[in-house]
């Protein structure tokens, strides 16, 4: 039941999640200056991007800790 959970709270937040515009106060303030935004969206691409290899760090260390644990608790067992 609580794997079930686990995968229909992932599944929501999944669909339910919203673009994000990333940029600080100066870059922001510089590039709306600019006609037509392109340099805007790939400064937020590029932003975005570099964001998810932390996260990707985190969660890897997280699923080797989760597989050290799961098999320790086997190995009891």
């Amino acid at each position: 039941m609580k794997q079930r959970t686990l995968y229909i709270f992932l599944v929501l937040v999944l669909i339910f999640s919203l673009p994000a515009d990333a940029q600080c106060a100066m870059c922001r303030a510089v590039l709306e200056s600019e006609d037509g935004g392109q340099a805007a969206k790939g400064i937020n691409n590029g932003i975005i991007y570099l964001m998810i290899f932390p996260y990707l760090l985190v969660g890897g260390v997280g699923y080797a800790i989760y597989k050290m644990r799961k098999n320790a608790k086997k190995a009891q067992h």
